[in-house]
Formats: C-alpha cells, sequence, structure tokens
C-alpha cells in the first residue's frame, strides 16, 4: 500500500469520504496550509483572520468529508473556497465599518451654531445611556474600539479574547445601537435636513 505522500489528492479524498482516518486528513492539512495561509495574507487585514479563515476551511472540508464532491481537482478546489471565504470576510469588515460610521460618526461635520452643538450633544447623551446598556463586555470592546481606536488585535489581546469574538461584541453592540437610536437619529437627520435649508 502506498504511503500517504505518495497518494494523490484525489486517493486521499476518496478515503476520507469513506472513513475517519485523521492520518489522511492531516496528509492534506500539511500539503495545502501553508499555500492556503499565504494566499489569505495577502488579501485579509490581520495574520490572525487569515489563520482563522483557513481553520475554517478545514474544518468544513472535515466536517464534509462523507459528502464532498469536488468535480474538479481538490487544489482547485481549496484555492476556490478560500477565496469566497477572504471575500465574505472583506464583506463583513466593509459592512461592519459602513454601520459603524453611519450610527457613531467620528465627529460632527456642522458648524458650531446652537442649535447644531445642542442636537450633537443631545445624540451623544442618548449613545451613552444606551453604551451603558450594553453587557459588560461587549461595552468595553466597543469602547475601546470607538473611543480609543484600537484594533481589533489590540482589543483582543488587552481583553484576552479571540479576534472574532472582538469582533462579535462590535457587530452585536452595533446592532443593539442601531435599534436603540433609530428614532432619535431619524429626528436629528429631519433637523440637519431643516436647519441647513435655513
Amino acid at each position: 500500500m502506498k504511503s500517504f505522500k505518495e497518494m494523490t489528492d484525489e486517493d486521499i479524498l476518496l478515503l476520507l469520504n469513506k472513513g475517519d482516518d485523521t492520518s489522511l486528513f492531516i496528509e492534506l492539512y500539511n500539503r495545502y496550509y501553508a499555500q492556503l495561509y499565504n494566499t489569505a495574507c495577502k488579501r485579509c487585514s490581520s495574520s490572525e483572520i487569515a489563520e482563522e479563515i483557513v481553520q475554517d476551511l478545514f474544518i468544513n472540508l472535515w466536517r464534509n468529508r462523507a459528502t464532498i464532491k469536488i468535480n474538479s481537482s481538490l487544489s482547485g478546489y481549496l484555492f476556490t473556497a478560500i477565496r469566497n471565504l477572504i471575500l465574505n470576510q472583506i464583506q463583513r469588515e466593509a459592512s461592519r465599518k459602513k454601520a459603524y460610521e453611519a450610527i457613531i460618526p467620528e465627529r460632527f461635520d456642522y458648524d458650531n451654531s446652537t442649535e447644531e452643538s445642542v442636537m450633537a450633544n443631545d445624540l451623544k447623551h442618548h449613545l451613552d445611556i444606551n453604551m451603558d446598556s450594553l453587557p459588560d463586555k461587549c461595552r468595553s470592546v466597543f469602547d475601546l474600539s470607538r473611543n480609543h481606536h484600537k484594533s481589533n488585535k489590540q482589543i483582543a489581546f488587552e481583553l484576552g479574547i479571540s479576534e472574532k469574538t472582538v469582533e462579535n461584541h462590535i457587530t452585536r453592540a452595533l446592532k443593539y445601537l442601531r435599534v436603540s437610536l433609530h428614532h432619535i437619529l431619524l429626528s436629528f437627520a429631519i433637523a440637519v435636513f431643516f436647519i441647513s435649508g435655513k
């Protein structure tokens, strides 16, 4: 019988389809991890995210080993899959940034009129109140991101949690604040419209 290293990708995948031999899976992992990781690193915002994406790909491959059907080569399948996962990650980050900027502007680009200052302070007041309603960990993560402008990696290191957990907390906070501040943001937008029309 051939050793694992002598087997083709297709031979290994066929055996994986039929059983639970983790040695076969490890062989595939060793063959492709470095290449997939390098591909992900070129497009991802951090090496940690790249590593997580590659791990997810292999976990999905293992979980679906009994039913997975690959019409092209295994290498073609893996690199197509990693590109799709990278695109999904980029889209998630872009959506999160867009939502963040829409809900919590970095600054208010208005003049110093009394009315606009009052509205800006009012919005900040409502934001602070709703921030206090967030769970402690979620609030801490969001505060470090919004007020201290720390990266997900820095926040993860500081709080001793994973970057994915940081991302989940920020997403949760944004969803909560979007709903909680919906009416005040709408009122604020209407008021700015009328003021600017004066």
